[in-house]
């Protein structure tokens, strides 16, 4: 017998269902048995289904969050730079946002999770760490000669916080 999708393959495997002859490269295992592409009827999650509606609602609300979240964090950001910005209210300060840009895009898109709402979240993560330092100095040139391992500590481990949210 030849495999259905795999004419020079020879097999003694069929679909438990509508007896096509199947190859190892090309059955599905479900939990009735050995199955064919058609007849196990593989499709996405809808966890991870989104619609470019969806992607566009997650953008909005993202970035309307990462800004108003950034002047926040920029006005909180001047008040403690009285009394010194310490690395661990920074780090604990980046976490917090992080996570919340991500809750934010995904409740945006009912729950949804995967890569591009990965990415969008740490993206609007990165831009509300950007606008919360803009908003102290008012220097979009200046900003990256200020940067320093605190920042990139907290830019990093807030892109893996938001990344691991929506994972």
């Amino acid at each position: 017998m030849k495999c259905a999708i795999h004419n020079d393959v020879e097999t003694g495997l069929a679909c438990g269902k509508c007896g096509t002859p199947i190859c190892p490269k090309c059955l599905v295992e479900t939990p009735v048995g050995a199955r064919c592409r058609k007849c196990a009827n593989v499709r996405r999650l809808p966890t991870y289904s989104i619609t470019p509606l969806q992607y566009l609602r997650a953008v909005a609300a993202g970035l309307l969050v990462a800004i108003a979240i950034g002047i926040g964090w920029a006005w909180l950001r001047s008040a403690v730079d009285i009394l010194g910005w310490s690395l661990t209210l920074g780090l604990i300060l980046g976490s917090v946002v992080a996570y919340g840009i991500a809750e934010i895009v995904s409740r945006a898109v009912n729950q949804k999770r995967g890569r591009p709402l990965q990415v969008i979240a740490c993206t609007c993560f990165v831009l509300c760490y950007v606008v919360s330092w803009v908003g102290i100095s008012g220097e979009t040139v200046t900003f990256f000669l200020h940067f320093d391992l605190i920042d990139i500590l907290i830019v990093v481990l807030g892109v893996i916080i938001a990344a691991a949210r929506l994972r």
